[in-house]
């Protein structure tokens, strides 16, 4: 096992009015002798979200919306040795930092990226099948999304060239830059809302892989976009 140093690790989560959902996102974080900071990328949110992000002692950065742009401009603030890139709707489960400690601990994690386990906060047997889909393309196709947080060096992340300015598609363009061999679960989830789902936990996912296979096929983020809404 390596070393690992105190204070090494910037969490990076990217905002636009996410005032009613950042708490839940940072508090889960809590506080442990790896984490360095919390900077909050906001889009220029006109609610409330950056007073909860400072009233919890998160630094703010303001950068052009769209997540790619957003999460490249906290990547560019942070001051961490590693990066945890993380969404304000998600909150990581209980365990979280020991199973960070322990990929950062692996021999050869600097040339790796950690990803967390899919799940959602809704007792409904969909949300297990979703989740269990999500587990088969994490195991299967080496494609984790952004809401599943991504840990990985700064090193790296300057080494594949970091998040593209694209405002879609943000995280499989990075995972790929990445490469699947060196992608690895972490032995902890990352909880999302299931108010995004609420069309349905069919039809969301159906439009997801339309837009990834729409990405595939070499079509621009930015046309993806705006099909996604």
């Amino acid at each position: 096992m390596g070393t690992i140093q105190e204070h090494t690790l910037s969490v990076i989560i990217p905002t636009l009015n996410a005032a009613e959902e950042l708490p839940g996102a940072i508090g889960a974080i809590g506080g442990n002798p790896l984490l360095r900071e919390i900077i909050i990328a906001d889009g220029g949110s006109d609610d409330a979200t950056v007073a909860v992000a400072e009233s919890r002692g998160a630094r703010t950065v303001a950068a052009p919306h769209g997540r790619g742009p957003l999460l490249a401009a906290g990547a560019a603030a942070a001051s961490g040795e590693w990066l945890m890139f993380l969404h304000a709707d998600c909150r990581l489960a209980p365990g979280w930092a020991s199973a960070v400690a322990l990929f950062l601990a692996t021999p050869g994690a600097a040339e790796g990226a950690g990803y967390f386990a899919f799940a959602l906060d809704d007792p409904r047997p969909a949300a297990r099948r979703l989740e269990h889909l999500v587990a088969w393309r994490c195991r299967l196709l080496g494609l984790p999304f952004g809401d599943q947080g991504l840990v990985l060096s700064r090193g790296l992340y300057d080494a594949v060239g970091g998040f593209a300015g694209i405002p879609l598609m943000e995280d499989v363009d990075l995972v790929r830059r990445i490469g699947r061999a060196r992608l690895q679960p972490l032995r902890a989830a990352a909880v999302s809302s299931a108010r995004r789902y609420r069309t349905g936990f069919v039809r969301r996912p159906l439009r997801n892989l339309l837009c990834l296979s729409l990405y595939f096929a070499g079509v621009p983020p930015q046309r993806i976009a705006r099909l996604y809404g």
